[in-house]
């Protein structure tokens, strides 16, 4: 039986670039997992195992791996900071039950750093804060724990405090023990001494111990009592009240280092075990019947429960499929046979994996609070609950964001079209946020993403995993349509040949909804002129049609059909009829009802360097931009901006170029909004030429 107080859950989650990947190789180093210390930049790092993470040196798939650190386990997911793959650290962060946040010295809190610590909160993850690269120019711990208060909104709680800064920065004071702990230059992480605080920073020292023992006697009325009354509460107390807040949340350990130069880094472990909950100190998963209503039920965590577990990743290698697999309650052997609930079927469990990022060990059982892979699973996708199957039930599921851009492929010979769609059906698998369909009218394969980094990725993949080399087209943007007027009207369908005919007749009204509630259908009708068992045909027919706006071809969304009245025929009508009818009045009505066309807008943060703030801004108005604010840091300028899409694309090189190399940005998709009439005229002008060029 496995001690799951000494198991630690975590993922390790930041901006891009703020040296996460190189934080979890210190950790590998440290806890003795890796001997020689791989670098991002060399492309060498252990959990940057893909060649396009080595080339690009980010992260772009998360990483499971496995160490040990004083007699603790941990189960580390480093994930990817860029904001095309945000999927990454949402679904790893369902699994984990805590994480550290690593915020960089001289970037501060940088957009991703907000979309990370959004989902964390959403999950209700516990966080240590960890404030790396102090070692770099402009680097400043004090002003970065202020932004995370005021961007944020969270409450950083200071443990550790800095020895010099930039090239100076030499290690760090621990407020609790009031030591120093000071690194040579040598590089290695074992070459410290501690010391006493030095003479200039006692003051410091002594007003932030006064904030963190304050702050943790907060959890516990007793000991603030005594505290008010003149007592110190001993360390091992101050560590069960900081360990009692960080698990629910009410603030986040913050400390400080060089991952790089390998100072820091041991204080952020030991933080890890001190307060960072075990599997069995978060609130237990919810469980759900077979259909996906609650039961009341929890999987708790205990070996002896009945199996509960979420695959939260798949990931295709030269072995077959791994599938990484959270165990909540109960355990997993090989051999055994588990329930899919999401597809009914069942599958045995021939091979299970304790993953080191892409080498691996085999296992006979893991057991709740385990994070492990599954090898060679058929029909399980992201987000797929296993269980016991003479005890079926099922978690709650992932949700996905919906794809922005998307780009036509083909295969540059003929014979690989097999190949590709095989390789693109295993890329779906492993990422939701990736989708592929056939344009029905042009035979086209069209992959869909969450941004132009996120489909040259996958196209590389294509090439260089699987040995399909594909042409790309033009990249696509999903825009939607949507109606501005409220519309009553009535429509009838007849039809007689001979037999008997088919008769349907409806009266409706068509009305703008909310953004966000896609299509919404309401029956008022009374008194039986549409019988209630034809509701459900009208309902489909127009369901049928929003997948293709009468605008453009795009997707119709957010608004409203009430069936008001009608007629019937009592052996004429059917609901088939009354299906065609809901058709025939989707093309009757919507032109009347003054379509618009929609179209995705991005929120975007640029990093510039002052002087280029001007050249910037006035590129991003032109771009159909709003500016929303400018942040002035210690070495460049933030500026937050609301752009369309399409105006965005090869935005990097422009930036680059305007920039001197310098700028940076990041985007996600915010919201959709009208298109203005002359950029409508000419989406709606491109896809008229498309569907004649289709036709001919």
């Amino acid at each position: 039986m496995k001690d799951l107080t000494r198991y630690r859950n975590i993922g390790i989650f930041a901006h891009v670039d703020a040296g996460k990947t190189t934080t979890t190789e210190r950790i590998l180093k440290l806890t003795g997992k890796i001997h020689k210390i791989g670098e991002v930049h060399e492309g060498a790092a252990t959990t940057d195992f893909m060649e396009q993470e080595q080339e690009r040196g980010i992260t772009i798939q998360s990483a499971a791996t496995t160490c040990y650190w004083k007699d603790n386990q941990f189960n580390i997911i480093d994930t990817p900071g860029h904001v095309d793959f945000t999927i990454e650290v949402y679904r790893s962060l369902k699994v984990l039950d805590g994480g550290i946040g690593v915020f960089c010295g001289s970037g501060g809190v940088e957009p991703q750093s907000e979309t990370n610590w959004r989902y964390a909160n959403d999950s209700k993850v516990a966080r240590l804060i960890y404030v790396n690269k102090l070692d770099r120019l402009g680097a400043d711990f004090y002003r970065v724990v202020g932004q995370i208060e005021k961007v944020l909104a969270a409450k950083p709680l200071v443990m550790v405090l800095p020895i010099g800064i930039e090239d100076q920065f030499c290690g760090v004071v621990e407020l609790l023990t009031r030591k120093a702990w000071v690194w040579d230059d040598s590089g290695d992480p074992l070459n410290y001494t501690v010391q006493e605080v030095p003479a200039d920073m006692v003051d410091d020292v002594e007003s932030y111990r006064e904030v963190l023992i304050e702050t943790a006697v907060e959890q516990d009325d007793e000991m603030m009592e005594r505290y008010l009354e003149g007592e110190e509460p001993s360390i091992e107390d101050l560590k069960r009240c900081i360990r009692k807040g960080t698990i629910n949340l009410s603030f986040f350990p913050t400390y400080c280092g060089s991952s790089f130069k390998n100072k820091g880094v041991q204080l952020v472990l030991d933080g890890v075990v001190d307060y960072l909950p075990n599997p069995m100190e978060v609130n237990p998963q919810p469980e759900m019947d077979l259909e996906g209503n609650e039961t009341g039920l929890l999987a708790y965590v205990d070996p002896e429960k009945p199996l509960r577990a979420l695959a939260f990743k798949i990931m295709d290698d030269r072995f077959g499929a791994l599938t990484f697999t959270r165990i909540y309650s109960g355990k997993l052997s090989k051999g055994d046979t588990i329930l899919n609930t999401a597809t009914g079927k069942t599958e045995r469990v021939s091979r299970l994996v304790e993953m080191h990022a892409n080498s691996r060990e085999e296992i006979e059982s893991a057991q709740a609070g385990d994070i492990v892979a599954i090898v060679g699973m058929k029909n399980v996708q992201t987000g797929h609950s296993l269980c016991d199957p003479k005890s079926p039930a099922s978690l709650e599921p992932m949700v996905f964001p919906e794809p922005v851009i998307s780009v036509a492929v083909k295969p540059k010979d003929k014979g690989s079209m097999e190949k590709m769609v095989a390789a693109l059906t295993k890329l779906v698998q492993e990422d939701p946020s990736f989708q592929v369909e056939t344009d029905k009218e042009s035979g086209e394969t069209i992959i869909k993403g969450m941004g132009e980094l996120h489909l040259e990725i996958k196209v590389d993949i294509l090439k260089r995993t699987y040995g399909v080399e594909a042409e790309v087209g033009k990249p696509q943007v999903a825009y939607r349509e949507s109606i501005t007027k409220r519309i009553q009207d009535s429509y009838t369908h007849k039809k007689q040949s001979g037999g008997s005919g088919q008769y349907g007749k409806i009266d409706y009204t068509i009305e703008p909804g909310e953004a966000g509630t896609g299509f919404q259908f309401e029956s008022k009708v009374s008194g039986g002129t549409v019988p209630r068992e034809y509701w459900p045909a009208v309902q489909k027919g127009f369901e049928s049609c929003i997948g293709r706006g009468l605008l453009a071809g795009y997707p119709c969304v957010d608004f409203k059909v009430t069936l008001t009245d009608g007629g019937y025929h009592p052996v004429d009508s059917s609901a088939i009829a009354f299906e065609i009818a809901a058709k025939a009045a989707y093309r009757q009505t919507f032109p009347k009802a003054a379509p618009q066309l929609l179209e995705p807008i991005m929120k975007v943060d640029v990093f510039t360097p002052d002087d280029y703030v001007g050249d910037v801004i006035g590129d991003i108005n032109r771009r159909r931009g709003i500016i929303l604010n400018q942040e002035t840091g210690a070495i460049s300028v933030r500026i937050k901006a609301e752009v369309p899409l399409s105006e965005m694309f090869g935005y990097i090189g422009d930036l680059r170029t305007m920039t001197s190399g310098r700028g940076q940005f990041s985007m996600e998709f915010s919201h959709y909004a009208p298109c203005p009439n002359n950029v409508a005229e000419q989406v709606i002008k491109e896809a008229k030429e498309r569907q004649a060029a289709l036709q001919a």
